[in-house]
């Protein structure tokens, strides 16, 4: 590869954070992305709250494409209210 091949991906990398992140996260990886506990995280998958979650086994992976378009917040009763 040249070295201008080379900085053009670099261009492209700084208009486009992600484009070299993988589709699927790791817990750990989306609860930074996201910018919560992980254990808040493995909570709200347990409880269906977080959409894009994958079971594999004992694994859990998280859609990142999913995830960057949620907007969590009032999209269910608050606890102890009927729906």
């Amino acid at each position: 590869m040249s070295a201008r091949a080379g900085k053009r991906q670099t261009r492209k990398d700084a208009r486009d954070p992600g484009a070299n992140a993988p589709e699927f996260l790791t817990v750990d990886e989306a609860a930074v992305l996201l910018r919560v506990n992980r254990k808040t995280l493995y909570e709200s998958i347990r409880r269906g709250e977080v959409p894009g979650a994958v079971h594999l086994g004992r694994s859990v992976r998280l859609r990142r494409s999913v995830l960057l378009s949620w907007t969590p917040g009032n999209s269910s009763p608050a606890l102890g209210k009927k729906p």
